[in-house]
């Protein structure tokens, strides 16, 4: 028999390219287009090759056994570089330290004497230089260390290096914006003054760089102007420019706890474009006439110039409302009662409501998360928000549509939204109907909202949530306008952050040319090709897609980090996935995921279902799913791998 199917994998194999996809174990799949099914590489058949590397393999097409090959050889690295954790003194290993990188599924080997400077759980970037024909473990060169692994610096630059991320500016750089710092503004007499009027902005107690401002003034009985005022970055940062490349290469600022990595040099975001108190800025703005319905009766946009009379913070605000007293107290409660007005509408008009819980840390000198807080919105960041929407969808709607309402096919750069994953969804209402609920596929942006505001403040609401936003498209910019659904804006855009978004800088150069361009000697620029802000547009949803996801890892290493002190407690969760190994449990009291492994699980014997939203025991065929309650026991965190490992108590 052996025989036998020796010679029929030899007359039967084939050759093909792919990308490779090692697992820590040391087998591997090769994706290749033409099967359903990726090729299996056996741990001794991947022939050197490293996670992602690009390989051409040799694969046996045999019937009733799974496609199995062999990597014949490697066409190009993915890359030679990872980040790892420098270990010493490992037994066997004396005349080496091992770097470990979780991306890899070996260790890197570097001779110790090339080791002078570094230390044992030192973060490194390490280098492979090559992999010796008799050697498990390729060799390399130490290029970086970033410091003792688990200390805040060491992770946030180690990300970053990671992410390709830059985080300094050259002097170069930091002298241009020196140069725009102390340019005199020459255009105060082309801008309309709006520094008589009551303005002020409201933003998080730590914010540096002020964005937007909100002014407001009585016109009569029944009609109030109200002006949304967003900083003119496009005015100091010249298309093309030294600091225009670099805010595209950058495209978004990242926000970690506890540090912020700007997209522009501080000297601009936080002095210069930030609209600050008692001095005089440049903002592009939206300013309209509403009545006491909510009706807006006139629309204006275009430069201007401001001067915010006080700086508050959210929770500021949030007093004045309660309080129904305190500084602007008439001018702020007035703002509120409009955009309660506006979120009543947006509602009616289809918008789904998602009131996300933000997990916060407060920090030491040394940025260690000494407390842990839930952050919700409260009237105040609402106020905000639907003002900042409604400018957005505004400011849209005048580039995009004619006076008569027709399209005008003036090219523009939207934020765009697509339809959810209908299998998602479909899986979200098979998930959730054991638990008592119901979503109606035929009324969906309804029923989730009936959906979300059932669940509010019960267990399982951060996970049903979370459920939907995984169903739900990413939300994206483009040139081609296809209206966002989440919101049901037919026509959308990103304008009201221009010192953190480059595609609000986009968006305000586009605004900019559409309002000047009958204006004789104003308009000097022209539109660049289609395809141009295409590109640029896709460049943009690709940084913001990579920012999330490094803000995502970081805050994964604070909640884990914050997390040792609890070793041994005992706290309830909720059940939110599983893997054929183990079980994610969102721990309650922190909105905070850790694990169980299935062979943790003293009870029984447990195994995935084939709906892969429930387990069941080999025994006693008990059955868990998403969504049930769960007492566990916190009995391990892995700072390498951000993971916390809990224990199995009981179902509650």
């Amino acid at each position: 028999m052996k025989k036998e199917r020796k010679t029929k994998k030899k007359h039967c194999n084939n050759s093909a390219t792919g990308f490779i996809n090692i697992t820590n174990h040391g087998y591997a799949f090769v994706y290749i287009k033409e099967f359903k099914k990726d090729i299996f590489i056996p741990k001794n058949k991947t022939n050197k090759a490293l996670e992602g590397d690009l390989v051409k393999i040799r694969f046996y097409n045999s019937k009733g056994i799974k496609m199995e090959g062999e990597v014949l050889k490697i066409i190009k690295r993915k890359t030679k570089q990872f980040i790892g954790i420098l270990k010493l003194n490992v037994p066997h290993y004396d005349k080496f330290g091992r770097v470990h990188s979780n991306n890899l599924h070996v260790d890197i080997l570097v001779p110790i004497q090339k080791l002078e400077k570094c230390y044992h759980n030192n973060k490194v970037l390490v280098q492979i230089i090559s992999w010796p024909k008799k050697f498990k473990n390729p060799l390399g060169k130490i290029v970086k260390v970033f410091g003792a692994s688990g200390e805040y610096k060491t992770e946030v630059f180690s990300l970053l290096e990671e992410y390709g991320i830059s985080y300094k500016f050259s002097p170069k750089m930091e002298n241009e914006a020196k140069q725009i710092f102390y340019k005199e503004i020459l255009d105060i007499n082309f801008r309309r003054d709006m520094r008589n009027v009551n303005t002020f902005t409201i933003d998080p107690l730590d914010a540096k760089d002020f964005d937007d401002a909100l002014s407001i003034r009585k016109l009569s009985n029944d009609t109030w102007e109200i002006g949304v005022h967003i900083s003119d970055v496009s005015h100091y940062i010249k298309e093309g420019s030294l600091l225009d490349k670099e805010a595209y290469s950058r495209a978004t600022s990242i926000y970690f706890v506890g540090k912020v990595i700007p997209m522009l040099p501080k000297i601009l975001s936080n002095d210069l474009c930030s609209l600050q108190p008692k001095k005089d800025k440049l903002s592009f703005s939206y300013i309209f006439n509403i009545d006491s319905k909510g009706k807006i009766l006139k629309n204006w946009f275009g430069k201007t110039i401001i001067r915010s009379d006080r700086k508050f913070t959210y929770d500021e605000v949030q007093s004045i409302i309660d309080q129904k007293k305190g500084d602007y107290y008439e001018d702020i409660y007035t703002l509120f009662s409009f955009s309660k007005i506006l979120t009543q509408n947006r509602l009616k008009n289809g918008s789904i409501y998602i009131e996300k819980v933000e997990v916060r840390f407060h920090l030491d000198e040394k940025n260690n998360p000494i407390s842990l807080y839930l952050e919700k919105n409260n009237d105040a960041h609402h106020l905000i928000e639907e003002f900042m929407l409604l400018t957005n969808r505004k400011i849209s709607e005048f580039v995009s549509l004619n006076l008569d309402g027709r399209l005008s096919n003036k090219l523009y750069i939207y934020r765009v939204h697509d339809e959810p994953d209908y299998q998602k969804i479909f899986l979200i209402k098979k998930i959730i109907e054991p638990l008592g609920y119901f979503l109606d596929l035929k009324n969906l942006k309804t029923s989730i909202n009936h959906l979300l505001k059932q669940t509010r403040g019960k267990p399982e609401q951060n996970m049903i949530e979370n459920l939907i936003l995984r169903a739900m498209s990413k939300a994206k910019y483009s040139i081609k306008n296809i209206g966002h659904y989440g919101l049901s804006f037919i026509h959308y855009s990103h304008f009201t952050s221009p010192i953190r978004r480059y595609s609000d800088i986009i968006a305000h150069r586009l605004l900019y040319y559409y309002l000047t361009e009958n204006t004789k000697g104003k308009n000097k620029n022209k539109l660049n090709p289609i395809e141009f802000y295409e590109r640029q547009s896709q460049y943009c949803s690709y940084k913001e897609r990579l920012a999330i996801d490094v803000e995502r890892e970081f805050l994964k290493y604070m909640q884990v980090k914050y997390m040792k002190k609890f070793i041994g407690k005992e706290f309830d969760g909720i059940i939110t996935g599983f893997t054929d190994w183990s079980v994610f449990i969102d721990l309650l009291l922190f909105q905070t995921e850790g694990m169980v492994r299935l062979r943790d699980i003293e009870e029984d014997s447990y195994i995935l279902n084939s709906n892969n939203y429930s387990i069941i025991g080999k025994k006693k065929r008990k059955i868990y799913q998403i969504g049930d309650k769960v007492k566990v026991k916190l009995v391990d965190i892995n700072m390498e791998k951000k993971q916390i490992i809990l224990d199995w108590i009981a179902n509650i």
